[in-house]
């Protein structure tokens, strides 16, 4: 008989985000909105070149990109064709002879009717090299590099062979290098999501739903950065595109397998599929609310970067996480729910009259053995990171630019080539923009700086006046570094010039230190941020501290593992400088995920009317799985940044993946724990959850229908 029982489920039914009706409304307005932006929307979400430099908001060499812009000549830059031969040996004379051919072929080819440099050969005759000016205009800059490179290659005689490099061949080269990449990441990203979604929910459809969901967040979220960065005013190149699709798969699926291991539990409590979800929903939600929350707070923190590549990057991966979890709370249910339970085949939950089967599993099994000693074990789990945390203390950062390719291109091939018989820093020369009346100072005065290998002036227009400056060490090395601060320094003494030191080294030197500032704004920040979001969560000073603590320790632990695999391993000379900063910012961001997942629990079975001490091993028992698989996964999907051409990406990949899997298998699922038992109730100082406990719900009952 119906009663007020029966009359308050009805309109709960009613009122409920998840029944059948609103889920097909759901997926039928979630692919015609995704519909309309990929129609209208851009194809990618790059909106800059990704030979465009992330330049540090008022640093020299931005000024002096600034000020070239609007100097005479500006959309113009060099190339250098470098000829040497296959056995480094002398070039001799039929090679001098080849080479001055082609400097006559070449002079066609240089912009505004220029022509280019009589041949400079090196003391040894082993190089030789042509500069002329190209046109630095991105709709034709390939083909001007391509016309300069065939024009340098005809007619030369067996055994010597040409590199042309410089700016506008680095940038052509750099673009090159990312033709098809981001096609190429996104499909191997998918392949790896399904195959680990397949073995984990072991079925041969569900794995499909989340798949398919997660993938269409991702390629909406790629159109909307691409339509929104422009309009917000930052500048989002390849490598951020890369690492946006890396972390909407990631994230997505992470909150897939809370959500899909929820509704399957619910499943044996509920004969009605959409009920369930509710539960499931209502459990979940917050839970994904809170990590989500925290990795779009800590992205959000990147805005305030200097760089501004620093800047699309945090935008855009911020956009990334807002349409991963909206599709992870508001379709993913939807798309769940409507198949029925044989989505889950041939694993059906069914309903069952005691359904706490947690007692029985791996993590349960964990668990009783931590319980045992959680003091010593916590000590153990410690000491491991700490030992792993050692090899952080020994990271070099600051590749070099021809460090930075997995395969260098032609143009770093040349810049090597030069280095072996010219100044090292010929490849990359300095440019400084003075006033003109000081130009004959200014030239005189870089002679001088320990480092400088030449200085010349090349022109003076109206009230300015251009240097180029050549170093004798190679661009991104401590000796390329040290002259700069020479030549700065001593040009600052110079009355009345003015001058700015800029150009490609001198950006790369002005980025490195440009990380180093947002580094040291951005980490407390995001640590502040995570510590605040957990404290309301959780409504404990004790339980945030730790959490914090042990996200931390993972990040130094999976440094140092990280070089010491980069070292002995893949051979790397150092960490690119943008490399510690972005892993922590993901690993500490998305580390919490796993701490809210677990702790979030724990405080739920400890309000059900459980000591904290049992609520913590049946949390770890219901959520081991589910964050053992999710950091698998996250782990996996950041390795795949590996099959990008630049070590960079390479670098954050490993470091993330490592300490994903350091967070998954020891700090959340076994050191964690193991400080809650020793805690006990003190962990959630100063509430007391165990003191507001609410009824443990009765015992489900199985529907006649």
């Amino acid at each position: 008989m119906a009663g007020p029982h029966a009359d308050r489920r009805t309109t709960a039914r009613a009122l409920s985000p998840v029944g059948r009706a609103r889920s097909w409304w759901v997926l039928l307005l979630a692919l015609l909105a995704s519909g309309a932006v990929f129609a209208l929307g851009p194809g990618e979400a790059t909106t800059v070149s990704d030979a465009a430099s992330g330049l540090a908001d008022g640093a020299q060499s931005t000024r002096v990109a600034q000020l070239q812009e609007r100097l005479p000549g500006s959309g113009v830059a060099p190339v250098i064709a470098v000829y040497a031969r296959d056995d480094g040996g002398a070039l001799g004379q039929d090679g001098l002879a080849a080479v001055e051919a082609a400097a006559q072929r070449l002079a066609g080819l240089a912009a505004g009717g220029g022509r280019p440099a009589e041949p400079e050969v090196s003391e040894d005759g082993t190089v030789a090299t042509v500069t002329l000016p190209v046109s630095t205009d991105e709709d034709t800059v390939e083909d001007d590099v391509g016309a300069v490179r065939t024009a340098a290659r005809a007619g030369l005689p067996d055994g010597v062979g040409v590199e042309v490099t410089g700016g506008p061949a680095y940038a052509v080269d750099l673009s090159a290098v990312f033709d098809g990449a981001n096609t190429k990441l996104l499909s191997t990203t998918a392949a790896v999501v399904a195959l680990l979604l397949l073995v984990t929910y072991r079925s041969p459809v569900l794995w499909l739903v989340p798949l398919l969901v997660v993938g269409v967040a991702d390629r909406l979220a790629t159109v909307v950065v691409g339509a929104l960065a422009p309009r917000a005013g930052v500048d989002v190149d390849g490598s951020a595109a890369g690492i946006l699709s890396v972390l909407v798969f990631g994230a997505g699926t992470n909150y897939a397998l809370l959500l899909v291991s929820r509704y399957r539990d619910t499943l044996r409590h509920e004969s009605d599929r959409f009920a369930a979800m509710r539960r499931a929903l209502r459990s979940t939600a917050p839970a994904v609310l809170a990590s989500g929350g925290t990795v779009l707070l800590s992205l959000l923190t990147l805005l305030l970067a200097d760089l501004t590549s620093n800047r699309g990057l945090g935008f855009a991966c911020a956009v990334g996480i807002v349409i991963a979890m909206a599709f992870g709370l508001v379709v993913l249910p939807a798309a769940l729910v409507l198949p029925g339970r044989w989505l889950f085949w041939p694993l059906v939950p069914r309903v069952v009259d005691s359904p706490d089967d947690d007692e029985a599993g791996l993590w349960s099994a964990v668990g009783r053995r931590v319980a045992r000693r959680p003091g010593l074990v916590a000590a153990l789990g410690v000491a491991v990171l700490a030992v792993l945390a050692v090899g952080a203390l020994a990271v070099q950062t600051e590749l070099s630019a021809e460090e930075r390719f997995r395969n260098p291109p032609e143009a770093v091939l040349g810049q090597q080539s030069l280095q072996r018989a010219f100044p090292a820093g010929t490849t990359q020369p300095l440019t400084v923009v003075s006033s003109a009346g000081a130009a004959e100072a200014v030239v005189e005065t870089a002679q001088g700086v320990q480092g400088v290998a030449r200085a010349r002036s090349l022109t003076t227009e109206g009230e300015f006046a251009v240097a180029q400056v050549v170093l004798e060490d190679a661009p991104g090395t401590e000796g390329s570094d040290r002259a700069i601060e020479g030549l700065r320094d001593a040009l600052a003494e110079v009355a009345g010039a003015d001058a700015l030191v800029g150009g490609t080294t001198a950006e790369e030197y002005d980025t490195a230190r440009a990380t180093e500032r947002d580094t040291r704004l951005v980490v407390p920040l995001v640590l502040l941020l995570v510590l605040l979001v957990l404290t309301a969560l959780l409504r404990s000073a004790v339980a945030p501290v730790l959490l914090v603590a042990t996200v931390v320790a993972s990040y130094f632990a999976s440094l140092g593992a990280s070089w010491w695999a980069f070292d002995l391993g893949y051979g790397f000379p150092a960490l690119d400088t943008p490399v510690p900063l972005l892993s922590f910012l993901f690993l500490v961001a998305l580390g919490v995920d796993y701490n809210i997942f677990l702790v979030a629990r724990t405080r739920e079975e400890v309000l059900a009317g459980r000591a904290t001490r049992e609520a913590v091993l049946r949390a770890l028992a219901a959520t081991g799985g589910v964050i053992t698989s999710a950091g698998i996964l996250l782990a996996s999907v950041f390795a795949v940044l590996g099959v990008l051409p630049l070590i960079t990406l390479t670098q954050i990949g490993v470091v993330v993946g490592i300490g994903v899997l350091l967070d998954t298998l020891l700090v959340r699922t076994v050191v964690v724990p193991a400080l809650v038992l020793v805690l006990g109730e003190r962990f959630w100082w100063p509430s007391r959850p165990e003191r507001v406990r609410r009824p443990r719900p009765p015992s489900p009952r199985r529907s006649p229908a």
